[in-house]
């Protein structure tokens, strides 16, 4: 071998040997478990110390629509593919099932159940965050709106738990005969998902999904007694409160247990998703309801029609955040596709701004599952308007620019009480939309970015679950294209609001 052979193969074997310096050890080092249990299916995802997901079981649940304002899922069916994407991704990890050092759940917020303390028994559907049955109960609280709001932070909602856990007291049979006999007990999926999946059968709920009941305080980080009175719930059925990040107990993994550490609400963990909080940054999850949230240390008091939630908590500190919500964001577009019998969904990522080029795209009232922040009108209907023809790409255009403006609407009232925002953070199914994210561009001017990754939920459990761990990886969110001068955009805005406003 010629000396210069020898000096090139030493520098590749030396190049070599620092990029294997350079990677974790795979081997050895502790995983966590995610169990993200969503509106359309439950997941599994396992992460290894650097943020990396390692291992993946998804299963698919029903939804039932039993009327214009019921939507239920099966409590039995939830609990059930749970346990079959826990097993799956055991059985994916193989040998290294025993590296899982911990476990963290997050739920849907606002759904609720009520089953049996005997025997965790179901004794109620789960009533979706999207329910709005008791409309009739909210309908007689509003003269209390203001304090309840003031409160919980929350605009007075049939969305939210309260209102449901009361219809079921008042409505099934079985509910009320565990209630005369002493072993109901009443509260947030997650509370009753803990129950069934843990060994110690505990009854608790976290800061996130208890303050979706509309029942629970953040200041006093506990169940309110004016609100249980005024909603007609016993404090002795609802799950005692303790923060996010607490000993629940043992999970069934494998041929052992794991200690679940972390429990909370889907959207609350989102933020996490990406690392630490940055400082004057939004937030945003766009998939079949749209969220954006901006975290502040100390609550916002006075922060209506915006939402005032809790993202995490320890023993001694809570995160708060306050929190725009969008109802008809791929829901939307499943509801159009629906109602046309097309497909719009396989032309989303190639919508953009140059696509709208001699398009004149009629406006949408996005009223699906109600019109919810800042505007709060739960009965609107769902219509374009300035619909001059029956054009496909017209219909995607205008279903997209509405989910803008209603996320717009609520940057623009957070941006009141947090001047200094200047970042936006999209994730979720709908960020691959390159119109929406141009259309955030345009309309908020502020910086908008994309992260790739598409479960944010399960990653930021994972974050949380592992205790926010230094090392993790921090993904560098690809930037959409920069804002410009849309005068035909903003005038389509004006015109909107003046539609929503009438």
């Amino acid at each position: 071998m010629q000396a210069d052979e020898l000096q090139q193969l030493t520098a590749s074997l030396t190049e070599l040997a620092e990029q294997l310096g350079d990677l974790p050890d795979n081997d050895t080092g502790p995983l966590w478990l995610a169990l993200d249990q969503g509106g359309h299916a439950s997941r599994a995802l396992v992460f290894d110390q650097q943020g990396r997901q390692v291992a993946q079981a998804y299963a698919a649940i029903g939804t039932q629509r039993t009327g214009p304002d019921r939507v239920e899922h099966d409590a039995d069916e939830i609990v059930q593919s749970l346990l079959t994407v826990i097993n799956d991704v055991a059985h994916a990890l193989g040998t290294d099932v025993n590296r899982v050092v911990a476990a963290g759940l997050a739920t849907q917020r606002s759904s609720v159940v009520c089953w049996d303390r005997r025997n965790g028994r179901a004794l109620s559907p789960v009533l979706s965050w999207q329910d709005r049955r008791n409309t009739a109960l909210v309908t007689r609280l509003m003269p209390y709106q203001t304090e309840i709001q003031a409160q919980t932070g929350l605009v007075l909602s049939p969305h939210y738990g309260a209102s449901k856990l009361r219809w079921c007291l008042d409505e099934l049979a079985e509910v009320q005969a565990a209630q005369q006999q002493g072993h109901l007990q009443c509260g947030p999926l997650a509370s009753y998902l803990l129950h069934a999946l843990l060994k110690e059968r505990p009854h608790v709920v976290d800061p996130a999904n208890a303050s979706r009941t509309q029942l629970w305080s953040p200041a006093s980080r506990d169940w309110s007694d004016k609100l249980m009175e005024w909603f007609g719930i016993p404090r002795e059925i609802l799950p005692r409160s303790v923060p996010t990040r607490f000993d629940y107990g043992s999970l069934p993994f494998a041929n052992r247990v794991v200690p679940l550490r972390v429990c909370t609400g889907d959207q609350a963990a989102v933020p996490f998703a990406n690392g630490p909080l940055q400082a004057n940054t939004l937030y945003a999850n766009v998939g079949t309801g749209a969220f954006v949230l901006a975290p502040v240390d100390k609550e916002i008091e006075n922060a209506a029609p915006l939402l005032r939630s809790v993202l995490c908590s320890d023993k001694d500190h809570i995160i708060h955040a306050l929190e725009g919500t969008v109802n008809g964001a791929g829901s939307a577009l499943s509801w159009w596709t629906e109602r046309a019998g097309i497909d719009v969904w396989r032309s989303l990522s190639t919508l953009h701004r140059s696509t709208l080029d001699g398009m004149n795209p009629p406006l949408f009232i996005n009223a699906v599952g109600g019109i919810a922040s800042p505007y709060w009108l739960p009965e609107a209907e769902s219509r374009f308007v300035e619909d001059s023809a029956n054009d496909e790409q017209g219909h995607l255009v205008a279903i997209v620019e509405s989910i803008a403006f209603l996320l717009n609407a609520n940057i623009e009232l957070m941006r009141l009480h947090l001047p200094d925002l200047n970042t936006l953070i999209m994730g979720g199914g709908l960020s691959a939309c390159p119109y929406l994210g141009e259309c955030l561009a345009d309309l908020s001017q502020l910086n908008v970015y994309r992260l790739n990754e598409r479960e944010l939920t399960a990653r930021g459990l994972a974050y949380l679950t592992a205790d926010q761990p230094a090392g993790w990886r921090v993904d560098s969110p690809v930037p959409v294209i920069a804002s410009q001068p849309n005068p035909a955009l903003m005038n389509r805005q004006i015109q909107w609001r003046k539609l929503i406003n009438c």
